[in-house]
């Protein structure tokens, strides 16, 4: 039992102890954990120069042992009454600090790992073909994003500029996204990196990934639309990231962790998990405060092992920092799917919101936000934070 002030009900307990960067104030940014609706200081409370960084690099580059070694430090503070006097100056209300970017980021890295979402896209984009292409039962297919325009929780998203062509415009013309959509994902948090040249096998991926956040993969579609054929996303996608600012460890997500789905046919032996990593993590998306969706990641029909060794696979090295992402999380029906585009299936099924209005796609001014749980220890409940970005209206050039 911590002696930590935590409200009843609350999903930051003991269990949890999940990592971000903060500010208190008229102070520089630091690493703090957060327990309850408080953050506790880990430079003032433990001492390592990691954790006067503006950044969780330094702290993930060393390893899963000094992770874990720092998780049952954390936990002996925070349940040693002796120490509540000595550790009071060290511990922030939420509400008083500032939440920073957790990470520098690296790489980008989008996978599409979800079957329910490629084959409603597959349906609504290709009706006259089969929903899934040839190569998705294979391979976890995915892109690389642009690292630069990742942010965090409560950042601003300005509605992308870019070329769309319908089908009624004779010709392409350029301006603000029509079909700016979110993308209910989560992403994982590279701690240790990896040879250049050396593939990095699924059972170490609990050696080289740290933990977890919310990650919307913010998507313009009309613009994705017309620049995807035949490489894939580029300006549709590159304008933003939003992650949440906690970083929950892999230790906080023992008792969450299940086998993912039947996969038929048998993945090729690079990609076979003999640890089980698929994640009973449940979503919510709301727009407006209304929500619209919850997502179930259980049924995710790629694990984050199998993306990572794929992901290296070629040999491509990892550094600390580097940031993959889940791909769209949707279920099997309509308020389990995590996109608009899915959920109106592309327009001809309107959102409606309380108060009368409707959405097909996001509106400047919109609010959006993601939120997340998962099962804990004991029957406990370990709180993925949250993430959320107001739209702002595009930035025009003459």
């Amino acid at each position: 039992m911590t002696w930590a002030p935590i409200p009843p009900g609350s999903g930051f307990g003991i269990e949890n102890l999940p990592y971000g960067v903060f500010a208190p104030p008229g102070r520089r940014a630091r690493v703090g954990v957060r327990i309850g609706d408080h953050v506790l200081d880990l430079r003032a409370a433990l001492g390592e120069e990691e954790f006067a960084r503006p950044a969780l690099n330094d702290f993930l580059a060393r390893g899963r042992e000094f992770w874990t070694a720092t998780r049952d430090r954390i936990v002996e503070l925070l349940t040693d009454r002796g120490r509540r006097d000595r550790l009071g100056d060290a511990l922030y209300p939420v509400s008083d600090v500032s939440v920073r970017l957790p990470i520098e980021v690296a790489d980008y890295v989008d996978f599409y790992a979800g079957e329910r979402h490629a084959a409603n896209l597959g349906a609504i984009l290709r009706p006259d073909s089969p929903a899934l292409l040839p190569n998705w039962k294979h391979l976890p297919v995915g892109y690389h994003g642009r690292a630069g325009t990742v942010v965090v929780s409560g950042t601003p998203v300005t509605r992308p500029c870019g070329q769309r062509r319908s089908a009624a415009d004779p010709a392409p013309v350029f301006g603000p996204s029509r079909r700016l959509d979110v993308e209910v994902e989560v992403g994982f948090v590279v701690g240790v990196p990896s040879a250049l040249g050396k593939p990095v096998p699924t059972a170490d991926f609990e050696q080289h990934v740290f933990g977890i956040c919310l990650l919307n993969d913010w998507s313009a579609r009309d613009i994705q639309a017309w620049e995807y054929v035949p490489l894939g996303p580029f300006l549709g996608k590159s304008f933003a990231t939003s992650i949440s600012p906690w970083i929950v460890p892999l230790d906080a997500l023992t008792a969450a962790r299940l086998p993912v789905p039947p996969q038929d046919p048998e993945p090729l032996p690079y990609l076979r998990d003999s640890r089980p990593w698929g994640l009973d993590l449940r979503l919510e998306f709301a727009l407006n405060g209304h929500i619209v969706s919850r997502p179930p990641y259980a049924r995710m029909y790629w694990s984050p092992a199998q993306m990572l060794s794929h992901l290296t696979c070629n040999g491509a090295s990892l550094r600390t920092g580097d940031l993959f992402a889940s791909g769209t999380v949707s279920g099997e029906a309509p308020d389990e799917f995590g996109s608009l585009i899915e959920i109106t299936w592309n327009g001809a099924h309107p959102v409606r919101l309380p108060g009368g209005g409707t959405r097909t796609f996001l509106a400047d001014g919109d609010v959006v936000t993601l939120r997340g749980t998962a099962p804990g220890p004991g029957g406990a409940t370990i709180d993925l934070g949250a993430v959320t970005g107001r739209i702002g209206p595009a930035d025009v050039q003459p």
